[in-house]
């Protein structure tokens, strides 16, 4: 299949489904009744969700794009002048004559953005601040420096006691434990992957050298469980009406992902070591190279899955039985079973990765080519499910190619509904609409500088 063209769908069978919003398309019907003043259209679940972020890059504002994605309205509060890190981080596309950040095009969009100097100590900026979080059900930031900007979480919590408050940060707040002097030390997502264990266990055992996984794992994986973590805290506001406070740590919700790791060393005594790309326990399972040079994964767990695949290969299952070549440490140390590692190294070395994948997923071996962005993007299958989808970059007026939404859901589904937003784009809107401000007032605050 031919790759996507920059800036249209391959067929009628490619186009994209229903439910996404683009240039040409209205807002679907509402599901539930939005905020009377809301600035964003009402679609999805979130519908009426108000969500005001503050900080810049990738974990609180990726929490936030997750429910814009699927109908809460995203307020991203940015410096005036300044605006999202992401905004300028490489790789560029030139678009309409113009340079712009590949990941603000993915990234950016669904949200709206306001400009304001988020500093409560200038009485403007406070009062403006407040004005948006008494109307607000969600406040989340990544910042630093929350003290010397005279943010406090009671405060917040007087404007709008309904509000649900995130932070997140490298080794979280101090008012929720920890060391102090660890809870003010910078983070990124290198070294949440450190403090937390994660990058031990990844990485090439010889030389053994610990790995760090792409692209910024740490900071998604710390997103996520912001995602999950106002969404707990707004599900005890609809039943008691009270907000409260999320503390996100980055290195902690790494650690929550790594299965048995800490059990396996208190329990057991054992450290879990890194393996590569292969799995210490059972086989085959990990990375092999095909005969154009590129990589395929297979994976077959189990006395079921290897059976399978011995028989899909053509070998002699009774000499290459489970229990002697397949399964267990020493047995993978045995002749036997580096007999047939090598065979399988040699097997897939004489076929293409597609003819790899053709011979085994039949028998429902696990089994994908490490695909490249590319792949994916001329994949049929991501394109039979619609998972790249088409847009308006609001800054350059470009029309551009991103992933599109994850989750599907059958009745409340999620949309894009326009691409992402000049700086401060969506200013005067918010101030009028939410905050009920008149023009002489927005220009008194852009006269002073606060936005």
């Amino acid at each position: 299949m031919s790759p996507l063209p920059a800036h249209s769908v391959t067929s009628a069978d490619d186009a994209l489904p229903a439910n996404t919003v683009t240039s040409d398309t209205a807002p679907a019907a509402p599901y539930w009744s939005a905020k009377a003043n809301a600035v964003a259209p009402n679609f999805g679940p979130f519908a009426g969700l108000r969500v005001l972020s503050a900080g810049s890059l990738v974990a609180a504002p990726h929490a936030a794009a997750m429910l814009a994605d699927f109908g809460a309205e995203f307020i991203h509060i940015e410096r005036p002048g300044v605006g999202d890190t992401w905004r300028f981080m490489p790789p560029f596309a030139d678009e309409n004559g113009q340079k712009v950040s590949t990941t603000w095009l993915q990234e950016g969009r669904n949200r709206l953005s306001l400009t304001l100097e988020l500093n409560l100590n200038i009485p403007e900026v406070k009062e403006t601040f407040f004005d948006l979080v008494r109307r607000s059900d969600i406040f989340m930031e990544n910042m630093v420096w929350l003290d010397k900007l005279a943010i406090h979480d009671e405060e917040l919590l007087e404007v709008n006691p309904r509000l649900v408050i995130a932070h997140v940060s490298g080794f979280g707040r101090k008012e929720f434990g920890g060391l102090p002097e660890y809870c003010d030390m910078a983070s990124y997502d290198l070294i949440g992957q450190a403090f937390s264990g994660f990058m031990h266990l990844n990485g090439d055992p010889a030389p053994s050298v610990p790995g760090l996984t792409k692209p910024w794992t740490s900071d998604y994986i710390s997103g996520f469980t912001c995602l999950f973590g106002v969404l707990a805290a707004y599900f005890e506001v609809l039943k008691t009406g009270k907000g409260q406070v999320v503390d996100v740590a980055q290195f902690e919700a790494n650690a929550r992902i790594l299965a048995d790791t800490f059990c396996t060393w208190t329990e057991a005594g054992v450290l879990r070591a890194r393996n590569g790309t292969k799995s210490a326990a059972f086989q085959p399972f990990g990375v092999y190279l095909d005969r154009d040079g590129d990589y395929v994964a297979i994976g077959a767990f189990g006395k079921a899955v290897y059976e399978r695949f011995i028989k899909a290969v053509g070998w002699d299952l009774e000499y290459f039985s489970h229990k002697e070549a397949g399964d267990g440490v020493d047995t993978l140390l045995s002749p036997k079973g580096r007999e047939l590692d090598a065979k399988i190294i040699a097997w897939c070395a004489e076929r293409t990765a597609d003819e790899i994948v053709a011979a085994l997923a039949p028998a429902r071996v696990g089994v994908a080519k490490v695909n490249t962005a590319r792949d994916c993007v001329e994949h049929p299958h991501y394109l039979r499910r619609h998972d790249f989808v088409r847009y308006t970059d609001q800054t350059t007026g470009a029309d551009v190619t991103a992933f599109g939404i994850a989750p599907k859901l059958s009745a409340t589904p999620g949309q894009v509904w326009r691409g992402s937003p000049a700086l401060g784009q969506d200013t005067d809107a918010i101030l009028t609409n939410v905050c009920g401000y008149g023009p002489d007032k927005i220009a008194a605050l852009r006269q002073k500088g606060v936005i």
